[in-house]
């Protein structure tokens, strides 16, 4: 009789402690709720929701100030005689790999740089200047590059002009507008590559380098050997965001050239708006949204794919 009262009063305590602890285990779970509410709000407003309108659009006719009408595939339809599109998407290419190319060798060559052995306010200002454009807005730092790239009162033609050369026509030439914008892209962007891999080459062991000097690895073996293939991470991290983040470039080619001369440097991501919000053809620009979103999603996947060959983990 005492042993069936023990238990009973063990099982009733240990059903007030689940009890308790359930308590303190909901509340703690509201709490989570209640904090991620805003960015799930925020998340679903500006991203989901847009998604899905854009999923819509696709196969609607809408101009903002009238219903929209279903229309079915003829959006679709009409991106294969678009030959606009494919100019375009032809500019966007190059500038893709243009930019994407100079900036990540560009990014590591400056974070060696600036991981070498210097005084420490040297290295502090070096980074500093180099990081700084990221930290400006795009549309201020445009207007300065175009004042300095205007053909007759920019501060580059005079310069060249003080050397014998011929000033150059860097944002009025079909063959230099869209050069000039990938430019100042790389100006803008390379101080955030860097940083990325300058974080990258700080997280090599300096262990590895010392086994490698003591059986007579020069510089430029160490670098061959032991740099290269351990930056291979951040090398990967930093293209795939870099390439994604060229493809939706908009303000750089919107601020110093509008897409000209003609469609010269027009890119994508400025199509779309032009079509969108200049000709109010909404459903038009749901679908050329479409392709760049399924060329960006086939470009990634590719990039996972070939990246078990030439990235090496510790």
């Amino acid at each position: 009789m005492q042993t069936t009262v023990s238990s009973d009063v063990l099982q009733a305590d240990s059903g007030k402690r689940r009890g308790r602890f359930a308590g303190v285990g909901g509340r703690e779970a509201l709490a989570g709720y209640a904090f991620i509410t805003p960015a799930l709000l925020a998340l679903t407003i500006f991203l989901i929701l847009p998604i899905l309108a854009s999923a819509v659009l696709i196969f609607m006719e809408y101009d903002i100030l009238s219903p929209a009408k279903w229309v079915g595939l003829a959006n679709l339809k009409r991106l294969a005689s678009d030959n606009r599109m494919l100019l375009i998407y032809r500019n966007t290419l190059f500038f893709v790999v243009g930019a994407t190319f100079l900036n990540n060798v560009g990014g590591l060559l400056l974070a060696m740089g600036v991981n070498r052995a210097m005084p420490g306010v040297l290295r502090y200002l070096l980074r500093t200047a180099i990081f700084f454009p990221v930290l400006t807005t795009t549309a201020s730092l445009a207007l300065v590059w175009q004042f300095l790239l205007t053909q007759d009162r920019g501060v580059i033609n005079y310069l060249l002009s003080q050397i014998g050369l011929d000033p150059v026509p860097w944002l009025s030439s079909s063959t230099w507008a869209l050069r000039s914008v990938i430019l100042y892209d790389v100006w803008k962007s390379l101080g955030f590559l860097m940083v990325l891999y300058l974080a990258g080459l700080q997280g090599i062991p300096e262990s590895l380098y010392e086994a490698a000097k003591i059986d007579g690895a020069n510089r430029l073996q160490l670098t061959r050997y032991v740099t290269l293939p351990l930056i291979t991470p951040t090398a990967f991290f930093a293209i795939v965001i870099s390439l994604i983040g060229a493809a939706q470039v908009f303000d750089n080619a919107f601020v110093l050239t509008g897409g000209g001369p003609g469609d010269a440097s027009r890119l994508i991501v400025l199509y779309i708006y032009e079509v969108g919000f200049k000709r109010f053809e909404m459903g038009y620009a749901a679908a050329l949204s479409l392709t760049l979103f399924a060329i960006l999603i086939a470009l990634t996947m590719l990039q996972f794919v070939m990246a078990r060959r030439w990235v090496h983990y510790e």
